[in-house]
């Protein structure tokens, strides 16, 4: 899950309804989770880190983080590890990220809209948490249907959104290791594009 090393609360700009951004974020995501079944899990991701086996392990290790906090008011920054076999199929790994979307929303239903979370050493507001859920959900579903060959930018009015949580959660001691450097694009490219170059992601 994200770090929050440059997470604050004072730079918010507003009460931020977390669990309406989860879901929107969960909405497009699982979208881009219907064109798995076609593609070779070792389809190349625009994380170059990962292939798309890795990304959607990784995204299952985040999900389960981001419902740990809602559930419990806690979460480490050691990322929660699937004990589940390395060979899991597209279909399998789909299925169960459906399932821990459901069990995510689930819980943020029913946690306190501002509560504290304690994020290792730290206690933030719980709608930023759900913020930075949503931020990490959404991108990484559009890196899903770029997996697959797909273009399919974010919402506009969520990609809005999520931009103007982003300086909260990224920083310079995030680059380049968890982020790439922010990517130039003119200032009329429409919010999606915005978004992801923010995060250092190329949109052709």
């Amino acid at each position: 899950m994200t770090s929050p090393s440059a997470w604050a609360d004072d730079r918010a700009p507003r009460v931020l309804d977390g669990a309406a951004l989860l879901e929107r974020a969960v909405g497009y995501t699982r979208s881009s989770l219907q064109l798995v079944a076609s593609t070779p899990l070792s389809a190349p991701t625009p994380c170059s880190r990962w292939d798309l086996h890795a990304l959607l392990r990784h995204m299952n290790d985040s999900l389960a983080a981001f419902t740990e906090a809602a559930d419990i008011g806690y979460v480490d920054l050691v990322p929660v590890h699937s004990t589940e076999p390395v060979t899991d199929a597209g279909r399998l790994l789909v299925d169960r990220l459906k399932g821990r979307a459901c069990a995510l929303l689930g819980a943020w239903a029913h946690h306190p809209q501002t509560g504290p979370v304690s994020v290792s050493d730290r206690v933030l507001r719980s709608d930023l948490l759900a913020a930075a859920g949503s931020l990490e959900i959404a991108v990484h579903g559009w890196d899903v249907a770029q997996a697959c060959g797909v273009d399919r930018p974010l919402p506009a009015a969520l990609a809005l959104e999520l931009l103007e949580v982003v300086p909260m959660f990224v920083g310079d001691d995030d680059r380049p290791a968890r982020f790439a450097d922010p990517v130039d694009v003119p200032l009329h490219a429409r919010p999606s594009t915005r978004l992801l170059a923010a995060l250092g992601r190329r949109v052709d």
